[in-house]
């Protein structure tokens, strides 16, 4: 056998084992059904990078992992759905296309390439019904979940979508699956994120044409004080506690895109 000499499928575990690591650095994404569409929550102290984000009229994405390498999965999926949607008509682009858009990109990566990967994504696509909506989870190797009722991703995945799974029932109104969603992204005798550093995000069925939208500001203070449990304010300034601030610019925290989000 020549001298370091690896098999395939060694090959194919430290890839797998390499990509896992760095999800798993990142903060958990949960994306749930309610009674008029889809949520999307992250905790996300950046301003500036954005974990979720529009793909197209009915199609969000939210992904975990390198922010770099995300954000490139989403301007292509922006581009897919751009060209086909001119070429031929704006229903042809589905989220179960971008999901094996990904899905292919993903797997040739993972296969072809020295290092896959550190990224784990979601395609959500609202239908005119409940019946028609559609949650894809997409992990780094091209495997495709086609998930029901909601998805978690990230460092915690698993004891998020089990909190998820004790609390989650169908034809939540928004209010209630935002409390789901908090509840299932805080560990047990922990603290919520504060307003401030919450990423949340619907496809709500009931607007015209375009169906995304971000909830910031007063929206979403509404919105948190309708659940159950109250949110804790935003932290307040530093007043020269020792701490060292983040560097930022005038969008926000400053980030060069490689750190797991």
């Amino acid at each position: 056998m020549p001298f370091g000499y690896a098999s395939p499928e060694q090959i194919m575990r430290d890839k797998a084992d390499y990509a896992r690591k760095g999800i798993a650095r990142g903060r958990s994404v949960v994306v749930l059904q309610y009674v008029d569409g889809i949520l999307f929550v992250a905790p996300n102290p950046s301003r500036a990078l954005h974990k979720i984000s529009e793909i197209y009229d009915r199609i969000g994405f939210a992904a975990v992992g390198r922010y770099n390498e995300f954000e490139e999965l989403r301007l292509g999926g922006i581009r897919y759905a751009d060209i086909n949607g001119y070429t031929y008509d704006r229903s042809d682009v589905t989220g179960r296309g971008l999901a094996n858009l990904y899905a292919s990109n993903l797997g040739r990566i993972f296969t072809e390439s020295i290092k896959s990967l550190e990224v784990e994504v979601v395609v959500a696509e609202v239908g005119e019904t409940k019946d028609g909506d559609a949650i894809y989870r997409l992990t780094f190797d091209g495997s495709v979940f086609d998930e029901h009722g909601f998805a978690a991703m990230g460092g915690q995945a698993e004891a998020v979508a089990g909190r998820l799974k004790e609390r989650y029932r169908e034809s939540m109104s928004l209010a209630d699956a935002l409390e789901v969603a908090l509840t299932a992204l805080t560990e047990p005798g922990g603290e919520r994120p504060p307003v401030g550093q919450l990423e949340v995000a619907v496809l709500d069925r009931n607007r015209e044409h375009r169906k995304f939208l971000r909830l910031t500001g007063a929206r979403l203070e509404r919105l948190l004080a309708q659940t159950t449990t109250p949110q804790p304010a935003s932290p307040p300034a530093s007043s020269g506690s020792g701490d060292t601030p983040p560097p930022t610019g005038p969008e926000g925290p400053v980030d060069d895109g490689s750190s797991p989000l």
